[in-house]
């Protein structure tokens, strides 16, 4: 089989482009590459051949589903290059009016004898030999929910037992919020083109895209001219932000944090937070609480500096440190709402998190001295809306957040989003389902903190919380599973990722 000169990998690049960017940016590549679209057409056929090639080489019987854009034209060039290789392929058409150059691909494939087959229609029975399914019907230019009869398709697919392998993005997932606008291929592997799209990324993406590969299309030299908006983040970066200590390096260099929260009955999310922030390398850690919770915290942590939460001691607290987190376990009662009355006077850097935020929807305040740490829940109560249309568009809704209350905004979930609200938005590709549980957003705000501590900038301190974290969940996952994943679990787990190798590739 025809090996492509595009290069196919899982190693995911750092650059992501919206969606409305990427045709301009395809123009500009293309006038450098001294190319046209269907140049790139074939490219992206070729990368498909390869992966197929080296992932699914078994396969005897291919099905295509080709649509009418550029989409089907690279799904009309992989049928043809299967088809020189000795594999039997079943093409099948959405419709039969073609943009161009997706016309000059189908063309193609007629001429090699490939003509779409005459009656599988959504109602017919797919042969039962297939065992690769090509889904090369709708790209990244969807906004609405596909026709019905290319919803029947998407059905069909999902239905059959082959493995299914999308095109650019699984047909149906909307490319910029990775939110589904009707039905949506449920694929086991994306071979994505050039660049991200932050819908692979970010909402349901992950969930609908199985295993994502990129193919550059030859064009990875080029891309370094252009500046991403967008940066998508994996744990190989880690060394970037968290490079060795120096020798001489002392407790007092790394960072005095205090972590309040923690009212009567809820000791376990304070000791999260401190916990993590220790795990992942502050060097001094007070926590200021409940006075019920001292003892349990001393006896599972004696190395985290625990006092009761008065009037007094936060202010002492507030001289002392350097980072002040506030949230975790805090609560909604006066007490809570004083002891965030008086960080608000701090001009120092700041982690507001769980009760914190939902003080804040009912006080709203915008400071740029501060990262928020909301989960989708918090984050719709901070804007007046419902979760639902959070999850709608993450990253408006993360970039909302900054608007309104200033600072850096972290919303987490699945592909967490990270953005200053001006020149820096990134998105992390870390993490897995099992952190589904309690305790997670507590452990997110010591790192955040400790990193924040050791002198990283907010948005960089946050970037690289947000991936450490999720790394060590990955982590613990691949050595015991995603379910019954426990926070503790994870800060064992921050001792690996907070020290990265500089080859660090997992």
């Amino acid at each position: 089989m025809m090996k492509s000169i595009s290069a196919v990998s899982d190693q995911l690049p750092s650059h992501c482009w919206p969606v409305d960017h990427i045709a301009e940016l395809e123009q500009k590549l293309c006038r450098l590459h001294d190319g046209s679209p269907y140049t790139l057409m074939w490219q992206a056929g070729e990368a498909l051949a390869t992966l197929v090639a080296e992932h699914f080489a078994n396969t005897r019987h291919c099905l295509v589903l080709c649509g009418t854009g550029n989409n089907g034209g690279d799904g009309f060039v992989l049928a043809s290059l299967l088809h020189q290789a000795g594999i039997r392929v079943t093409v099948v058409e959405a419709t039969r009016h073609h943009e161009r150059p997706a016309e000059a691909a189908r063309a193609k494939a007629h001429w090699d004898n490939i003509a779409p087959h005459p009656s599988l229609s959504a109602g017919d029975p797919w042969p039962d030999d297939i065992d690769l399914i090509v889904d090369a019907l709708f790209g990244i230019g969807l906004r609405q929910a596909p026709r019905e009869e290319s919803q029947a398709l998407i059905d069909l697919a999902n239905r059959h037992a082959a493995p299914v392998l999308a095109v650019d993005i699984p047909s149906g997932l909307a490319a910029q919020t990775g939110q589904p606008l009707g039905a949506v291929i449920q694929a086991t592997a994306t071979l994505t083109f050039i660049t991200l799209k932050p819908g692979l990324l970010t909402g349901k993406g992950r969930a609908y895209s199985g295993k994502l590969w990129v193919a550059d299309l030859g064009l990875s030299h080029l891309l370094p001219q252009l500046s991403p908006p967008i940066e998508c983040l994996t744990a190989r970066q880690l060394p970037r932000w968290l490079p060795q200590r120096q020798a001489s390096a002392h407790k007092g260099d790394m960072g005095k944090v205090v972590v309040i929260g923690g009212a009567e009955g809820t000791a376990g999310a304070i000791r999260l937070s401190g916990e993590a922030a220790l795990r992942s390398g502050a060097g001094l850690v007070r926590v200021l609480t409940h006075a019920s919770n001292l003892v349990p915290l001393l006896a599972a942590r004696p190395e985290l500096m625990v006092a009761e939460l008065t009037s007094q001691s936060l202010s002492d607290a507030l001289d002392w440190a350097d980072i002040v987190a506030i949230g975790p376990g805090l609560g909604q009662s006066d007490w809570a709402k004083n002891a965030l009355k008086d960080v608000k006077l701090s001009k120092k850097i700041m982690v507001w998190d769980a009760d914190a935020l939902n003080l804040l929807a009912i006080e709203p305040d915008k400071r740029q001295n501060r990262v928020l740490t909301p989960h989708p829940g918090e984050a719709a109560r901070l804007l007046g809306i419902s979760v639902a249309e959070v999850e709608a568009d993450r990253l408006s809704a993360a970039h909302q957040l900054v608007e309104r209350f200033g600072g850096v905004a972290v919303l987490k979930g699945s592909g967490t989003l990270i953005t200053d609200g001006t020149s820096a938005t990134s998105i992390a590709y870390v993490g897995n389902p099992g952190m589904a549980s309690g305790g997670m957003g507590d452990v997110l705000t010591g790192v955040v903190t400790a990193f924040l501590g050791q002198g990283l900038k907010p948005f960089e301190a946050a970037s690289a919380a947000v991936v450490a974290h999720g790394h060590a969940a990955d982590l613990v996952a691949d050595d015991h599973g995603m379910r019954g994943m426990l926070a503790l679990d994870v800060i064992e787990k921050l001792r690996i990722s907070v020290n990265p190798l500089q080859d660090l590739n997992e």
